[in-house]
């Protein structure tokens, strides 16, 4: 009855076994992965539609500012994504041992910077072509 139990207990362990291998196998594989999903889960926003200004009514002027904060808060969550992103690829290229992984995790930490470099950008013309809309605004209805 004994070796029995031994056995039973082996052949239960025995899968988890396999399973720990199998982690440490898929590990840097696994870490290339996420952070390349993580790329794809990181959703840039869709700019507001630019107004004018001199033909704009009021109630079009405060719904393209509406428009242009939340472009603004959604600009914010895809920067923090893609700063988690960054991180996670600077990590990858300094700790990966293997040297096509490096290459994978430093070509998306570049992607990653470009992304939140063109992200920056789009919300500094976004709100470069309200502030225009807003003084031709104030121009025609002086």
């Amino acid at each position: 009855m004994m070796k029995r139990k031994v056995i039973e207990s082996h052949r239960l362990q025995f899968p988890m076994l396999r399973v720990a291998a199998l982690s440490v196998c898929l590990g840097g594989t696994l870490a290339i992965s996420t952070a390349a999903l993580a790329q794809d889960m990181c959703q840039q926003p869709a700019q507001p539609e630019a107004l004018d200004g001199s033909a704009a009514s009021m109630e079009a002027m405060l719904a393209g500012q509406k428009a242009v904060k939340a472009f603004q808060a959604s600009n914010m969550e895809y920067m923090q994504c893609l700063e988690a992103k960054s991180a996670t690829a600077e990590a990858d290229a300094k700790n990966l041992q293997d040297s096509d992984a490096q290459a994978l995790a430093r070509a998306d930490y570049a992607k990653s910077i470009d992304a939140y470099n063109a992200a920056v950008s789009a919300e500094e013309e976004v709100a470069e072509a309200f502030n225009v809309a807003l003084r031709a605004y104030k121009a025609a209805n002086k």
